[in-house]
């Protein structure tokens, strides 16, 4: 189960971020904000294959010792990174993987409407209530 979705822009700003107890909100901005730097460094590292390659999972960016670290970037450079709670070992590198890929899908389905002017924040109910039921999915 995810407790933190965000979705931060080419230029590293929050387009959207939602976690689920609100009292460690704070705590879960600055994991995402850290693990910007661990996927510069993955992205970096593939170089120019990640413009030929076809997987944009980039998977484990770092664990702590409550919660595990995921990230995924498309191919226009926007980022993925998904909190979820390291308790849950149920929970496998392919769950993950399809989370990101709905995440990618209802991304691409903001960007599709005519009234979002990209580089705004995220306000759509729909893509919001995606990310909903990918925290409140039972693994």
């Amino acid at each position: 189960m995810a407790v933190c979705v965000a979705v931060i822009a080419k230029e590293n700003y929050p387009l959207y971020i939602r976690s689920v107890p609100m009292e460690n909100e704070l705590k879960f901005h600055y994991m995402v904000h850290t693990s910007l730097d661990v996927v510069d460094e993955k992205i970096s590292a593939m170089g120019k294959a990640l413009v030929d390659q076809r997987e944009l999972y980039l998977g484990l960016l770092y664990p702590t010792e409550d919660y595990k670290v995921y990230g995924y970037v498309t191919n226009s450079k926007v980022k993925f990174v998904m909190v979820v709670d390291s308790s849950n070992t149920a929970l496998r590198d392919n769950e993950i993987r399809s989370m990101f890929r709905k995440l990618h899908n209802s991304y691409t389905d903001v960007m599709c409407n005519p009234f979002y002017n990209p580089g705004d924040c995220i306000q759509s109910r729909a893509f919001d209530s995606m990310v909903t039921s990918m925290m409140i999915q039972v693994c």
